[in-house]
C-alpha cells in the first residue's frame, strides 16, 4: 500500500511547545517521533548537576528520543524547547503502520537515519579531531543563524567547552 504526501501527513498532529516545556523528560518513555516546523529542541543530559547538550534540533528536521520511543523504555534525556515551537507529532502506532504499509515513508526514514549517522561520525571526530576554535569556526559556517538563536551556554557545551572559553574564542575571532 503506497499513501500520498497528505495521508503521511494526516497521521502528524500539531503540537505547541513553550520555550522551556519538555518533548520529554530522562527518565520518562518518549511517545512521539516529530516533524519541527518552528523553533529548536535542546536534547541535554545532566552530569553530576550540570546540563550538558548533546545535540540541538532545528525548524524543519525530525527528532525524538529515538532508542527510547523505539523500544518503548526510559530516556536517557531531555528534550525541551528553547524557543516557542511548532511541531507536528506521530505515536509510536502510527508511527509503525507507516513503517509497515508505506514504502515512501520507509525509504524517507531510513534516509533519514542514514543522514543523522553521518552527523553523530562527523561531531564524535569532530571532538576528537578539531580544536575548540576550529570547532567553532566549523558551527559558524555550516549554521551562523545558531549564534543568533540559542544562548552561549548552551552552544559552548554543545561544542564540548566551558562557556568561558567559548567567550573567549568568540572574542578572538570577530
Amino acid at each position: 500500500m503506497h499513501l500520498s504526501f497528505e495521508e503521511i501527513k494526516s497521521h502528524f498532529k500539531p503540537v505547541v511547545l513553550k520555550k522551556n516545556d519538555f518533548f520529554v523528560k530522562q527518565g520518562a518513555v518518549c511517545a512521539y517521533f516529530c516533524f519541527i516546523e518552528e523553533g529548536i529542541l535542546q536534547h541535554a543530559i545532566t552530569i553530576n548537576g550540570e546540563e550538558k547538550t548533546t545535540y540541538l534540533s532545528l525548524k524543519n528536521s525530525f527528532t525524538s528520543s529515538l532508542k527510547s520511543f523505539l523500544n518503548q523504555t526510559p530516556s536517557r534525556k531531555n528534550i525541551k524547547a528553547l524557543h516557542d515551537c511548532k511541531i507536528w507529532v506521530v505515536t509510536r502506532k502510527e508511527f509503525e503502520d507507516l513503517m509497515q504499509f508505506n514504502t515512501a515513508f520507509q525509504t524517507f526514514y531510513f534516509k533519514l537515519i542514514e543522514k543523522q549517522i553521518c552527523l553523530i561520525d562527523d561531531y564524535r571526530i569532530d571532538l576528537l579531531a578539531l580544536t575548540p576554535e576550529e570547532r567553532y569556526l566549523k558551527l559558524l559556517e555550516n549554521e551562523p543563524k545558531l549564534l543568533n538563536e540559542v544562548p552561549l551556554h548552551y552552544l559552548a557545551s554543545f561544542l564540548g567547552i566551558s562557556t568561558r572559553h567559548m567567550s573567549r574564542i568568540r572574542r578572538n575571532i570577530t
